[in-house]
């Protein structure tokens, strides 16, 4: 069976779907995994056929046609709506990319993350079903009919009246922190995954101190979100813990000299994450989830306002502390830190979903729910072609 991946344009979305990805390599299926030029090392290093689509970057997508940086919206609907748009910009650009691979190489099935809008374009225009994979732990809606606005041209190009609707929704989060109205899915445990590293025997064996994990994720560059972590970084670098802070190695050198209690770099998260008592980070899905699946409680900073509503449920489960952006304070992230540290219900309740977390379907169990799938064709035939 041919598998096309159709991953999103930044790496944490790229790596929410390798382990799939991976499952289904390893059981003898055929896989490509599509999208921008720039994510392509990821893929590729993590032993995955990667095929390039489109030169723009997701980056691009920010910027006006003269390259100048759009502003981002302050109101929380019209942000929404913007990354929508963003989203739906740099589907069409993979398009481009997408039609003439699937004219060579035409896939049985179409797997793509939440975000990759393309993937149920292209799976409409080839006429295989459309399986879609969460990369967190839900996204506003809006985002979906923003990015469906700005595909119209695409979709009429395509002879499509709306966005085609999934066949399969993999979801990787927990059934307790499922939304009460969230759609019909295929559970999947989640599988921690980042580029690999050489391990060092301090990755996996911790001292006497609590071990603090400090991130804001691993897309960081100088004019994005390098400025949260310098400043998170700042907040908590006095507090009397083995403090390891996960970022870029090239953004970790920017960050200048640090106490002698700092370790910083491209870490292996799935590989640190059994060994911390605590971590302190953005709320990113990929970081989430994979202190999730390791049973380590955490102090959640949600910088992106789609990511809150997640951080509540997480919180309101009692695996995490929550502190809004504008509340931030050293003070206020040294104060959640001891408590999560002091307080064994945080801990109780962190593996209480790691248990959960671990009685979900495989990736391995999942990639048999694919070949049915890929056998049955689509449920529904895709939208008429316009009169």
């Amino acid at each position: 069976m041919r598998i096309l991946f159709v991953c999103g344009g930044t790496s944490g979305v790229v790596f929410s779907i390798i382990p799939l990805a991976q499952a289904a390599r390893n059981a003898g299926h055929e896989v490509f995994m599509a999208g921008p030029e720039d994510v392509m090392p990821l893929v590729t290093r993590a032993g995955l056929p990667g095929v390039p689509v489109t030169a723009t970057s997701m980056m691009d997508t920010l910027l006006d046609d003269d390259g100048n940086r759009i502003p981002i919206p302050t109101d929380l609907h019209e942000r929404f709506l913007f990354n929508g748009r963003c989203f739906g910009r740099y589907a069409a650009n993979c398009m481009e990319g997408l039609l003439p691979l699937v004219d060579r190489w035409r896939p049985d099935i179409v797997v793509g993350g939440v975000f990759a809008f393309a993937a149920p374009l292209i799976a409409a225009h080839v006429g295989v079903p459309y399986v879609k994979h969460a990369v967190d732990m839900g996204e506003p809606r809006t985002i979906d009919l923003a990015a469906a606005a700005e595909l119209g041209f695409t979709l009429e190009r395509l002879g499509l009246y709306d966005m085609p609707r999934a066949d399969l929704f993999v979801d990787t989060c927990p059934p307790s922190l499922r939304l009460w109205d969230a759609p019909p899915a295929q559970p999947m445990r989640y599988v921690p995954y980042t580029t690999p590293k050489q391990l060092e025997p301090w990755m996996y064996a911790k001292g006497d101190r609590p071990r603090v994990l400090v991130t804001a994720g691993s897309r960081i560059t100088p004019d994005y979100y390098f400025d949260v972590l310098a400043a998170l970084v700042k907040k908590v670098q006095h507090l009397d813990v083995e403090l390891l802070v996960g970022a870029p190695d090239d953004m970790a050198a920017k960050l200048g000299p640090l106490p002698e209690n700092i370790r910083a770099g491209w870490l292996p998260l799935d590989v640190l994450a059994p060994t911390c008592d605590v971590v302190v980070n953005h709320a990113g899905g990929n970081t989430v989830l994979g202190s999730m699946a390791h049973g380590v409680p955490q102090v959640l900073i949600p910088y992106l306002p789609y990511v809150v509503d997640y951080s509540t449920r997480l919180t309101e489960f009692g695996a995490s502390k929550m502190i809004r952006p504008g509340d931030d304070t050293a003070e206020n992230i040294a104060a959640a830190v001891q408590e999560v540290l002091g307080t064994f219900s945080y801990r109780e309740r962190a593996e209480a979903l790691r248990e959960e977390m671990a009685a979900m379907p495989s990736p391995a169990e999942v990639v048999r729910v694919l070949e049915r799938r890929a056998e049955q064709g689509r449920l529904e035939p895709a939208a008429p072609a316009r009169p």
